[in-house]
C-alpha cells in the first residue's frame, strides 16, 4: 500500500516514513501543499497523511483540491489544531479521520488499518465482465445491472471472493446457505442454473465453471 505524507515538519516527516516502511508501506513525502497535490496526481497513493498547517496552500484547501477528482482515498488530518469547529471544517472538506499532534505511532498505525480494510470493503468485487457492489448488493454484468434475489446474490459472492479456486458443495452450503448439518447439496444446483440464466453464462464457457462432482469454480479465463 502506498501513503503520501503531506507535512513540512522534517523531523515528523522522518519519524512517519522510517515507522511507516518498518511496517511494510511505500511512503512519499511532500514538505508543503503545493508539492503535496503534485504528489497526489502523480502517485495516486492509497492514503494520505495530511498536516492541516502547510506553507503554500493549507490543508484544508489541499483536501478540497482531492476530493474534487478523488472521493474515496483516505485523508487523515495530522493536527495540533483540534476544537469541535475545526474538526467539522475538515470533515466537511473531505477529510476520513483526524489525529491531534502530538499521536502515539501505534495509535496511528491502527486507525490507518481500519481505513485500510474499510476501503477494501468497500472497493467492488470483480470478475470478468462481472462487478458486484457489496454494500447496495447490486450486480453489474457488462454495465446492464442484473437483478438477483438474495441468495443467488450471496453465492455468487462467495464464488468471486474465492475465485480461482474451487469451492465445495459443501463449504457452498456452510458458508452461504449457513447449515452445518447434512443436507441435500442439489438445491445449490438449482440455484447455480438460476444465477447462469440470469447472467447469460454458458455452461460450459463461462466464468463459472462446474467441477463435476466437487463444486465449482470461478475464474476470467471463460468467455459469456
Amino acid at each position: 500500500m502506498n501513503i503520501l505524507v503531506i507535512e513540512d515538519e522534517p523531523g515528523i516527516c522522518r519519524f512517519l516514513k522510517e515507522g511507516l516502511e518498518e511496517e511494510g508501506y511505500h511512503v512519499t513525502v511532500a514538505s508543503d501543499g503545493t508539492k503535496g497535490l503534485e504528489q497526489f496526481n502523480r502517485s495516486k497513493p492509497d492514503l494520505i497523511l495530511l498536516d492541516r498547517m502547510l506553507p503554500g496552500s493549507d490543508g484544508i484547501a489541499v483536501c478540497r483540491e482531492i476530493r474534487k477528482s478523488d472521493k474515496d482515498t483516505p485523508v487523515l488530518f495530522l493536527t495540533a489544531r483540534d476544537t469541535v469547529d475545526e474538526t467539522v471544517e475538515g470533515l466537511r472538506a473531505g477529510a476520513n479521520d483526524y489525529i491531534k499532534k502530538p499521536f502515539s505511532f501505534e495509535e496511528l498505525l491502527e486507525r490507518i488499518k481500519i481505513h485500510f480494510r474499510k476501503k477494501q470493503e468497500d472497493e467492488p468485487l470483480t470478475l470478468g465482465d462481472l462487478s458486484l457492489n457489496k454494500t447496495t448488493r447490486q450486480v453489474f454484468n457488462g454495465g446492464a445491472e442484473v437483478t438477483l434475489t438474495q441468495r443467488e446474490f450471496d453465492l455468487l459472492e462467495f464464488l468471486v471472493r474465492n475465485k480461482g479456486c474451487i469451492c465445495t458443495r459443501d463449504e457452498i452450503i456452510d458458508k452461504v446457505w449457513n447449515i452445518n448439518f447434512e443436507y441435500d447439496t442439489g438445491v445449490i444446483d438449482v440455484y447455480m442454473n438460476s444465477l447462469r440464466k440470469k447472467l447469460r453464462m454458458d455452461k460450459e464457457s463461462g466464468f463459472i465453471k462446474t467441477v463435476r462432482g466437487v463444486g465449482y469454480i470461478a475464474n476470467t479465463f471463460g468467455k459469456h
